[in-house]
């Protein structure tokens, strides 16, 4: 009789792991920084991990180098989309497709060390679940380096696992979405605009049971200052009163009382850093810009609250009063000190 040979069940096929975490990148180019930015990522000792970098149809979002990527690793997920949106809208939708417990939002700029997303899932080793993780950030920028503004803060919050509301003095670190991992589940939505973060990475904190600090630096940002360049179609720098509004508003509806003079610092002091740096507020418009921070100084300020010391009292102070011309005089008066201090020297 003739054999019948029986073909072997062809085997499913594996299943691919979860990640514990979802890395989401706008693929916003405008500098030429992309690469080392992916590059980075792949370079992780920790593997277990997908990139979402997100597509638009803006004219810095290179769809070439998306595709080669895509093409070279099976861990980054090209999202393309089909019109312009923005930074805010990009990350929404990298956050939707994601699939990961933790989302770590960064931008074509941002380098992280070998062992950054190690260090991230040790410590959550550590600490368990986590709504979220705070962790450092070093600044690049013509051939110099320094910390970031929460630095400090950091070293001094010590080990504990806390909720975001017994953690007021949290809410004094710059609000940025990529020095801290969020779990998926609690990440609101980004709005559009420019500074589309700040209710974001306030309205997590606020919600947040569990919260840790990692005490290092993760990520390094190679650009003059951390604003991000790129807000959705119309948005301006005048965006940031919007959101620092929304911000108290999820404050107070929260009873947050503690957090105000912690979120009111920061707020001022991210006003005057708008305001003083080039390129941000036109001539113009820089008499409404100062007007409309005086405003919120008057509207926000907490009660009982005691201004910084030295010079940066000072600009709040004249803020506090309104007082427009007095403070673009003493803006004046420091350069021209300064520029007679470099050449005495």
């Amino acid at each position: 009789m003739p054999s019948h040979a029986t073909t072997p069940p062809t085997p499913p096929a594996a299943k691919k792991p979860t990640p514990m975490i979802s890395v989401v990148l706008p693929a916003y180019d405008a500098q030429d920084q992309l690469k080392d930015c992916l590059d980075s990522l792949l370079a992780q000792t920790f593997r277990a991990f997908e990139i979402v970098l997100v597509v638009d149809r803006s004219a810095g979002s290179p769809e070439r180098l998306a595709e080669a990527y895509e093409m070279r690793d099976p861990r980054v997920q090209v999202l393309r989309l089909d019109a312009a949106v923005g930074i805010g809208r990009a990350r929404n939708a990298g956050a939707a497709h994601a699939t990961a417990e933790y989302l770590l939002f960064l931008d074509s700029d941002h380098l992280l060390d070998p062992d950054a997303l190690q260090a991230m899932a040790d410590r959550l080793g550590e600490t368990g679940e986590l709504d979220v993780l705070l962790f450092g950030h070093t600044r690049e920028h013509a051939g110099r380096s320094w910390p970031g503004g929460a630095a400090g803060l950091l070293t001094a919050a010590g080990p504990e696992v806390r909720s975001g509301l017994e953690r007021p003095e949290l809410f004094s670190a710059p609000p940025l979405v990529w020095d801290r991992l969020l779990r998926r589940g609690s990440v609101p939505a980004f709005p559009d605009g420019h500074y589309d973060e700040v209710p974001v990475v306030h309205q997590a904190l606020l919600a947040a049971e569990r919260v840790a600090v990692l005490d290092r630096e993760c990520v390094t940002i190679r650009r003059r200052h951390t604003l991000h360049p790129t807000g959705s179609p119309g948005s301006s720098h005048f965006d940031v009163f919007d959101q620092y509004e929304r911000s108290f508003e999820l404050a107070h509806e929260a009873g947050a009382t503690d957090v105000l003079p912690h979120l009111f610092t920061r707020m001022i002091r991210q006003y005057l850093f708008v305001f003083d740096l080039g390129g941000c507020v036109p001539r113009a418009q820089r008499p409404q810009f100062f007007n409309r921070a005086a405003e919120h100084y008057r509207t926000y300020q907490p009660a009982g609250f005691r201004r910084p010391d030295g010079r940066e009292g000072v600009k709040f102070s004249l803020l506090a009063s309104g007082a427009y011309a007095a403070f673009e005089l003493a803006k004046l008066s420091h350069i021209a000190r300064g520029a007679v201090g470099r050449r005495a020297a």
